[in-house]
């Protein structure tokens, strides 16, 4: 999931200030997190990520945020939760971590300006988010089918098309 395009870098505003707050482009970790619509606050990770925390790193220039689905002693096997691809993430490529996300911020002036006040929080401790995490992360062979099927019947339908 590409977040943020542009000159400034996630990494030195979080070592100026802390944290990061902006608004996620890419459908790599829908339904989680939404295109454009959804505001996500990154930290500086402080310790070792657990199973189900969702870093932030880069992949060659594009930033990506992805939810790790292994803990290795080197590192992390990370996948996007809208995603059928495993990648492998070393300690130190991990940029920040996702302590929060809010849904539905409301526009209060420019096309980019959020209200936070107005944006419904997700506990990301609470019992539905964890529910969520588990069955998202225990359903992949389900989904993984899913969409192999859909993509062959897609291609038989050009196929029949041509």
């Amino acid at each position: 999931m590409n977040q943020f395009d542009g000159n400034v870098k996630i990494e030195d505003v979080i070592k100026r200030q802390g944290f990061f707050a902006g608004t996620t482009v890419g459908v790599s970790m829908y339904p989680m997190l939404r295109n454009r619509r959804d505001t996500i606050v990154l930290k500086p990770a402080t310790d070792r990520l657990k199973k189900y925390d969702v870093p932030l790193y880069k992949r060659e220039e594009q930033y990506v945020l992805h939810r790790v689905i292994k803990v290795q002693s080197d590192g992390y096997v990370i996948r996007g939760d809208n995603c059928t691809e495993k990648e492998y993430v070393k300690n130190d490529e991990i940029l920040a971590v996702l302590t929060e996300f809010y849904r539905n911020p409301k526009s209060v002036g420019g096309a980019n300006a959020k209200d936070l006040a107005n944006a419904k929080p997700v506990n990301m401790g609470g019992f539905g988010y964890k529910l969520y995490v588990r069955v998202w992360h225990y359903s992949f062979p389900i989904r993984l089918l899913y969409k192999k099927i859909r993509h062959f019947l897609g291609r038989i339908k050009r196929a029949i098309k041509k």
